[in-house]
């Protein structure tokens, strides 16, 4: 084992160990530094402490357990165990535990500490996984405040020196050449007029049948696996086994993938990118690469994950095609032109920038960190999936404001996602207990290619499931009871609410709580049902409506009764023109979707009152009398807090009205209990109540409604939200006035429509003094002839104003 590659480096790392706090290790895959440099470092690393090694993956994490303790002549759980969601193997004298992500977040977050451990290696840290990411941080805070003796070391095949560089300036940089043999990597585009499967398929028959050794095709998912292997079978010779290989297999199957194939055979690994590092498939000398994969990328907007098939990084293409000379020369074939695969990303997108960031932010309030900007981020959680997260987690009653509820702790603690651990929390009795601990063991793993019916699965007994429903109701300090699938409903409305449907059509179709949509095949028996409720969803990319994958038919009045607090009631007008009345209704909702509606029987002025301004709301202010007065009264409120910003005028636009109606409106609608009251309430007056009395006077001296012109007559000012104000008065009655008049503490002049005796316009000016010496001469002269009867001077600054003729003048 010596021989190595990362025996060569060993040296150099023990000494970077004892004397930096952090220490990166590049080393591509199959140079021994997930399977025997942390037993190196065990024994002459002088460590104070255990090791926990983190893998990205189960079983990546059994495996490299299983090898490490079989190079001391052990089983695990001896001095090398291992921890996973679904299994712990550790023993009293266990002094290197392998971890999976969530594991090592849960130590954390049990112990900031960690007393006891000495160092902590990420490995394959190049994934860039969430729970990857959020370790680092967390390790990174411990380290400054807590423990400046734990050690960290970054060991990657592709690490991305540059970024880690920026938040770890001192840490040392090692680097293992490894030990490759040589790999011919060629390219080769699928044709266009074959189905992708099937294209697969001969293309990895063909370099089977000219080639010798076992192959390990890259394909995007569970999908292409099961459609490539079918058609593969047809194509290959009895000496070839075909194994699928990906997360969902339990772990005995994915064992079978990766152990050697039979004596006088040869295999076929159809693998998602699980395989891409990590583990050692014994026998691969051919790798066919399809240069796909597929990720998923949350949508804030929607709460809901979509599964996008893309073309994998440069760096990923390098990993898949390494993996054909860990034992001899190899062969890589990428199905992709080379033009296309230069033409890729150099590293693939951190799955912290594009994920669901609900369960992170518990993690963080958890930790006593309520702003994510306070650690070490390679890339800062984006703000508008923290935002989204917020949301959910006080919709599920976790947070309050940037503090974890006491439900919030619970749920915190158990270490769940934060929809499941809501459920689970909910659960009161063995029986609730165990029933929900099924569920969330289910939706953890759900079944593939089943009923889409969450019922049927649940009354399989699947020992995967059961085995984590049975660590669940030990976390909840239960013995576990019997199971009731009479609360499924009951316990899955507590975590999934806005996930409640209703069917509004019958080609299976279906509204979300959230006002979203969704659908079933139109053939599935759930669609039968009215209201479902859907925990798990997958957003199409070609369809705006989720697809429902597990759902549980709902008996709507049942759950509404056990759960009341799913409803919000609200009360609503509808308006009869016809009959000039108010017809007032109680409307239960969940969400968007409407439960019930009931006629209100002879409400109370209140309740009417209320219904009306929810129906006012519901339909815009347009429902009320806008008189002339009433308009110009709003333009000039709008006009006063643009002109005179210095004073608190309130704000008149639609949205703010229609939220402070309670504040305005309400106080005028006294005795107003039908359709032709309300159409007779006089807004002006009601508008007025949104302003003080000192604010008022000012209104009506800086902004006045009417005009005194030197005649004497108050004439009414045309206020206009865009344009200036604007007096028409005969010119006439202006005589005598030598300057524009000017309101809003002269700040604003008027614009002046001077009219002919017979109210046409004759001028517009905002400069009385310039029109009257200017071209004033030219109206006087054309006027004189149309209106001989009225005055025409020539001085109009220095006449008197008049509003009659001559003869009376």
């Amino acid at each position: 084992m010596s021989s190595l590659p990362v025996a060569a480096v060993l040296p150099e790392l023990l000494a970077a160990l004892r004397h930096a706090p952090h220490v990166l290790l590049n080393a591509p895959t199959g140079a021994g530094k997930s399977t025997w440099l942390p037993l190196q470092i065990l024994k002459e690393g002088d460590i104070s402490g255990k090791i926990i090694l983190l893998e990205p993956r189960r079983l990546a994490a059994r495996n490299v357990a299983q090898r490490l303790a079989e190079l001391l002549g052990e089983k695990p759980g001896e001095t090398v165990g291992y921890r996973m969601r679904a299994e712990t193997c550790v023993g009293a004298t266990t002094r290197l535990e392998v971890v999976t992500e969530g594991i090592l977040t849960r130590m954390l977050q049990n112990d900031p500490e960690l007393n006891g451990v000495g160092l902590v290696i990420l490995d394959e840290f190049h994934e860039r996984s969430l729970q990857a990411d959020l370790a680092l941080a967390l390790l990174l805070d411990v380290q400054q405040g807590l423990r400046e003796d734990l050690k960290l070391l970054i060991m990657s095949a592709t690490l991305d020196n540059e970024r880690l560089r920026q938040i770890l300036p001192d840490a040392p940089v090692i680097s293992s050449e490894g030990r490759a043999f040589p790999v011919e990597r060629r390219y080769q585009t699928l044709p266009a007029h074959q189905r992708f499967d099937e294209a697969v398929a001969i293309a990895t028959a063909e370099l089977l049948r000219h080639e010798s050794g076992s192959l390990l095709l890259f394909l995007p998912g569970v999908g292409e696996i099961q459609r490539v292997q079918e058609k593969l079978a047809a194509r290959v010779g009895s000496d070839v086994v075909l194994c699928p290989l990906y997360g969902a297999l339990s772990l005995n199957e994915q064992r079978k993938a990766i152990l050697p194939p039979p004596v006088g055979q040869r295999k076929v690994v159809l693998a998602t990118n699980i395989a891409e590092t990590s583990l050692t498939i014994e026998g691969i000398r051919l790798v066919v690469d399809t240069a796909q994969e597929r990720v998923a990328n949350y949508d804030p907007r929607t709460g809901l994950t979509k599964l996008l098939t893309q073309r994998t990084s440069q760096a990923s293409m390098t990993q898949r095609a390494g993996r054909a000379g860990r034992l001899e020369a190899g062969i890589c074939l990428h199905l992709t032109s080379a033009e296309q695969a230069d033409r890729a990303a150099a590293q693939s997108t951190p799955e912290i920038l594009q994920s669901d960031l609900s369960g992170l932010l518990m993690e963080l309030l958890q930790w006593g960190c309520p702003d994510p900007a306070q650690l070490c981020w390679l890339d800062r959680p984006p703000v508008v999936n923290l935002t989204a997260a917020r949301q959910l987690l006080t919709q599920l009653g976790a947070l309050d404001g940037d503090r974890l509820t006491p439900a919030g702790q619970k749920m915190a603690a158990l270490g769940n996602d934060p929809r499941l651990a809501a459920m689970l929390i909910a659960a009161i009795g063995d029986d609730e207990i165990a029933t929900a601990a099924k569920l969330a063991a289910i939706l953890e793993e759900p079944p593939r290619g089943a009923s889409s019916d969450l019922v049927s699965a649940f009354s399989r007994n699947q020992p995967n499931w059961q085995q984590r429903a049975q660590r669940l109701c030990q976390r909840l300090n239960s013995r576990g009871g019997t199971l009731d699938s009479d609360k499924i409903t009951e316990l899955l409305a507590q975590a999934f609410p806005d996930r409640i449907a209703r069917r509004r059509g019958l080609d299976g179709r279906y509204q979300l709580a959230n006002g979203m949509g969704a659908m079933l095949d139109s053939d599935d028996a759930l669609t039968r049902h009215e209201w479902l409720i859907a925990p798990l969803l997958l957003q199409g990319s070609q369809s705006p409506d989720a697809r429902i994958l597990q759902a549980v038919a709902v008996d709507i009045d049942a759950l509404t009764r056990r759960c009341p607090q799913l409803l919000q009631q609200s009360d609503t007008v509808e308006w009869d023109d016809a009959q000039g009345t108010l017809k007032a209704f109680r409307r239960s909702q969940i969400g968007r979707l409407t439960v019930s509606v009931k006629p209100l029987a002879k409400p109370s002025e209140d309740e009417l009152h209320q219904a009306m301004l929810n129906g006012i709301r519901d339909k815009g202010l347009n429902v009320l009398s806008w008189t002339p007065e009433a308009e110009q009264y709003r333009l000039r409120l709008h006009c006063a807090a643009q002109w005179l910003p210095e004073y608190d005028w309130p704000a008149v636009d639609d949205e703010t009205l229609l939220a402070s109606l309670e504040t305005w409106l309400l106080p005028e609608m006294r005795g107003v209990h039908s359709l032709k009251a309300l159409k007779s309430l006089d807004v002006k007056t009601a508008l007025q109540n949104l302003l003080d009395w000192s604010l008022r006077q000012r209104l009506d001296r800086e902004l006045p409604g009417h005009y005194t012109v030197p005649t004497g007559s108050r004439i009414a000012i045309r206020y206009h939200q865009d344009n200036p104000p604007a007096l028409a008065v005969r010119m006439q009655e202006m005589f005598g006035e030598s300057a524009t008049p000017s309101i809003a503490e002269e700040r604003v002049p008027l614009v002046l429509e001077l009219l002919s005796p017979a109210h046409r316009p004759l001028q517009i000016t905002r400069d009385l003094s310039a029109f009257w010496t200017g071209s004033y001469r030219e109206v006087q002269k054309e006027m004189k002839g149309r209106y001989p009867k009225h005055v025409w001077p020539d001085d109009p600054a220095n006449t008197a104003p008049t509003r009659r003729t001559k003869k009376y003048s």
